[in-house]
């Protein structure tokens, strides 16, 4: 189960989203990961710079992640995923964005990875999660073994299909087992 999230900017109106995941998380069995823009920080230490954070914000926030049995996974990159983009003093730094995943989907994917990555034309960093080592697709060189020179019929293998008629190159073609 997949769940995305865009949070409203009111700390009022976050409440219905907490309620609507407790509602989700009281029933839910199903491996669960839960990601999106919160603007909400978790932690006075998850902002730099601007006002001071306001607890009960934060504190609503980090009882529904807890209560909702779902646990952070923590990051690579930089601590701070959203910017306001402005400079100096006015400059503000936080951690809005997030994933979150229930022990089901922790033990589905045991080695799940989050990066923040560059900023490029939006306030916010995009996320991006691994869920485990990916098999890379590549095709297996050609390889030659000598052995092959030994066999019987090599040379009268190698004569007709040198001299097949085909579109190409013939060592392609021979590579590729099309002859």
């Amino acid at each position: 189960m997949c769940t995305f999230v865009y949070a409203k900017c009111s700390s009022l109106e976050r409440l219905e989203l907490w309620d609507n995941m407790y509602y989700l998380a009281s029933d839910m069995k199903l491996p669960w990961v839960v990601v999106g823009d919160f603007d909400v920080v978790l932690h006075e230490d998850k902002k730099t710079g601007g006002l001071l954070v306001h607890p009960p914000e934060y504190e609503d926030f980090a009882f529904c992640v807890k209560s909702c049995g779902l646990f952070d996974l923590g990051y690579k990159g930089s601590p701070f995923p959203w910017w306001n983009g402005r400079p100096n003093a006015e400059c503000i730094f936080k951690r809005l964005d997030r994933v979150f995943v229930n022990l089901p989907f922790q033990n589905l994917f045991p080695t799940i990875d989050v990066e923040h990555l560059i900023r490029t034309g939006s306030d916010h960093a995009p996320l991006f999660m691994s869920c485990g080592e990916q098999a890379t697709n590549f095709i297996k060189p050609f390889k030659f073994l000598n052995f092959w020179t030994k066999h019987e019929t090599f040379k009268e293998v190698v004569r007709q299909n040198w001299s097949a008629d085909f579109i190409g190159d013939p060592y392609l073609m021979l590579k590729r087992g099309s002859c």
